[in-house]
């Protein structure tokens, strides 16, 4: 059973997973049981780094992995929230495993590393040259829409490239964590 394409986000012409869709398709395979455990508070010796470790249980057995956050692998809106990272992180990782999954789910990422003023930059005329200066993809238009929808956001897609539309595909994610 693959994972529904809804959970899936193309950001700058890269495909990740949410969270929310590697949880829907482990309960789809039986999910058991999943425990997180804190093994590394974060503290200034060890540069505020909480590691998690996450154990998912279904019927074809017992998936074990670890997750890490610090303020240098997180968005800078996440930074108070490290340890519930590190957690998340775990737990995606592990699920990824019990899932079969192999792509990277996008709350591994650090979305800081998107350049800001990518997101409403139009392209010059005729320079579609770059594959980044194309247009979006019809996946990179339906995350937005998704995302706008959650949001309750406007967006105004005329000006969009893949990689204007992937760097506002990060800001809106930052979005939806910062209000959950």
């Amino acid at each position: 059973m693959p994972i529904n394409e809804n959970f899936i986000i193309n950001l700058q012409g890269k495909s990740f997973v949410t969270y929310e869709g590697l949880l829907d398709l482990a309960h789809q395979k039986n999910l058991k049981s999943m425990h997180v455990e804190l093994v590394q508070v974060p503290t200034p010796e060890n540069k505020m780094t909480a590691i998690c470790k996450a154990i998912a249980t279904s019927e074809n057995g017992v998936f074990v992995d670890y997750g890490d956050a610090s303020p240098q692998s997180v968005n800078s809106k996440i930074q108070p929230h490290i340890i519930r990272m590190a957690s998340t992180r775990a737990k995606a990782r592990a699920l990824r495993d019990l899932t079969n999954v192999g792509m990277t789910a996008i709350e591994e990422l650090n979305l800081d590393s998107v350049n800001e003023g990518d997101i409403f930059e139009a392209p010059d005329e005729g320079s579609f040259n770059n594959p980044f200066d194309e247009p979006p993809t019809k996946r990179q238009i339906e995350t937005l829409k998704k995302l706008s929808d959650n949001l309750n956001m406007d967006i105004d897609f005329t000006n969009l490239t893949k990689k204007s539309a992937g760097a506002l595909i990060s800001k809106m994610i930052d979005e939806k964590y910062k209000r959950h």
